[in-house]
């Protein structure tokens, strides 16, 4: 498939000049006409428990989308549904397993290194019978118990 460009070179190599004009003119009419429009969503807002509770009254009070409802107050279609479907956000508790979540998240963009938690205590395994040992024998091998 040609270009525009190429539409053009190819114009002028054949010498139509009216077909030139016509599409200078197009192009002028375009730019005139042409506006930039904002972007749906500049920057994504941090959640907060007001912001989930606009976002609770949006839907219950309007008919939009999830996705929709995403577009008008910034944040993704995500957060949207967590707050909607789990009510997540609706508090401002540092605790809470998501807020915990964002502040790890944030941490790492920063390259900040990692909290180890405290290493728990490995479970107890309790011994096998001799019987069930002698089961667990690698593969290719044969006890004589085996047989």
């Amino acid at each position: 498939m040609a270009t525009l460009k190429e539409f053009e070179e190819a114009l002028r190599e054949q010498g139509m000049n009216m077909a030139l004009a016509l599409l200078q003119r197009l192009r002028e009419r375009d730019r005139a006409t042409r506006t930039i429009k904002p972007a749906r969503r500049l920057t994504g807002q941090k959640m907060t428990p007001d912001l989930a509770r606009a976002i609770l009254d949006l839907h219950a009070s309007t008919g939009m989308t999830q996705q929709e409802i995403a577009f008008k107050v910034g944040v993704n279609q995500g957060r949207v549904n967590e707050v909607i479907k789990r009510g997540k956000w609706l508090s401002d508790n540092p605790n809470a397993p998501e807020a915990v979540a964002r502040d790890k998240a944030k941490a790492r963009m920063r390259g900040e290194p990692r909290q180890h938690r405290p290493a728990s205590k490995p479970p107890v395994r309790k011994e096998a019978p001799v019987a069930a040992r002698r089961r667990q024998s690698p593969q290719g091998q044969l006890v004589f118990g085996d047989l």
